[in-house]
């Protein structure tokens, strides 16, 4: 595979160790509200945002969460709705009840040094009417072009990317970091293997190609367990495309499986089947795969090239051919080597201390180019340890 290039502003990986002397952050965290914090089963971007706001907050950082009510993170909470939607069957009103966080999360902005968003654009507006700064993470797919007027009128907007491909539609938007996802190091655990089956784990959706993870399956004469979920907009896509191909003996579908569940899943599969057609932001299958030694086989859409490293931690392939010969040839990646993988780039530790970084970044900057002195971002209603105060001079970090 070709080297991925680096874009410029790309927050760089390190062990965590270092981090810039920022001090105590008041950091305001909005979080979708479809899923629980984190989420009791399926959702990426929900457990995800657990675990980072859990490691602030272990760094020391007041961080307060915006989230639904069943939310369980350790940090205190702002919940907004007492369930989260897709439990309340309220999902198709997500972006009614998403306003009511942006109200309630922008009322008491002076609380806060910075607000993180995980909401798209939905309190863009509301980030350019008061002193404290917003930085917003995008977890979704940005090419949809009938969405590229509205990202663009909001281009000012500090915003981070979860992979380099993610950014590549819209380059003109105010890229300051990208920030690949992080798992708690212990989370999963590592399992030597090698596996007797092949896994399938996330979505059964179209772009998800669980149709296409059976056939490799098969071809290739190793059992296939797929454990996903079947949202009520794929149900006919189920019904009609997938259901009917799980009448072999050797597919295997189990349906939604909780965090516990996934480390047996994960660990004691062959490798992990990840054939997306569709511009994948980032994978965090892929990484949970990582974490439990197993290697994956994917193709080459979206973020997978970043992701994965070909015949290190797994094969990226784009044809079904050539996918089947990865699976005949998985036993040539080391299972120990994706584990150091997991632990050299994807833990939450460093996730937080790019995130961290970010923060400095955008802090400073709007400081820098604000009309208002900069001693009044943080004088309202200042942190019990203090003021944040930036340290030396200049970024923390290559851009």
């Amino acid at each position: 595979m070709g080297k991925v290039c680096a874009i410029s502003n790309t927050v760089v990986n390190n062990n965590g160790a270092a981090r810039p002397e920022i001090g105590r952050l008041r950091i305001a965290q909005l979080a979708p509200l479809h899923e629980s914090v984190p989420p009791k089963l399926y959702g990426g971007t929900e457990r995800v945002v657990a675990y980072l706001v859990e490691e602030l907050a272990r760094r020391g950082h007041e961080v307060t969460l915006f989230a639904s009510g069943d939310s369980t993170a350790s940090v205190p909470l702002r919940p907004i709705w007492p369930v989260s939607l897709r439990l309340a069957g309220l999902s198709r009103y997500g972006h009614d009840y998403h306003l009511m966080m942006v109200a309630e999360a922008y009322k008491d902005a002076s609380e806060f040094d910075i607000i993180h968003s995980h909401i798209d654009y939905w309190n863009f507006p509301l980030a350019r009417l008061v002193s404290t700064p917003t930085v917003a993470t995008l977890h979704g797919r940005l090419d949809q072009s009938e969405t590229h007027p509205v990202w663009q009128n909001f281009a000012d907007i500090p915003v981070v990317s979860i992979s380099n491909y993610q950014r590549r539609p819209l380059p003109q938007l105010n890229w300051v970091g990208t920030v690949y996802h992080g798992l708690p190091r212990n989370l999963l655990r590592f399992n030597p293997g090698p596996g007797k089956y092949l896994a399938f784990l996330g979505r059964i959706s179209p772009e998800k190609r669980p149709d296409l993870a059976i056939e490799i399956a098969r071809r290739a004469g190793i059992p296939l367990k797929i454990a996903a979920k079947v949202d009520e907009a794929d149900r006919e896509y189920f019904e009609a495309k997938i259901k009917p191909l799980l009448a072999s003996p050797d597919v295997e579908f189990i349906g939604e499986i909780n965090e516990k569940e996934k480390n047996d899943f994960l660990g004691q599969a062959l490798a992990l089947l990840f054939p997306i057609d569709w511009p994948e932001p980032f994978g965090l299958v892929m990484i949970e795969a990582l974490a439990c030694g197993t290697p994956v086989i994917a193709r080459p859409c979206g973020s997978v090239p970043e992701i994965l490293r070909h015949g290190v931690t797994g094969f990226i392939a784009n044809e079904v051919e050539e996918l089947v010969d990865a699976v005949k040839r998985i036993d040539q990646i080391s299972r120990l080597r994706c584990r150091e993988e997991f632990e050299s780039r994807f833990t939450v530790e460093i996730m937080a201390t790019n995130y961290e970084k970010v923060y400095w970044r955008v802090i400073t900057e709007r400081q820098a180019s604000s009309t208002i002195s900069p001693s009044m971002l943080t004088s309202e209603k200042p942190a019990s340890s203090g003021a944040w105060t930036p340290h030396g001079k200049g970024t923390a970090y290559a851009v």
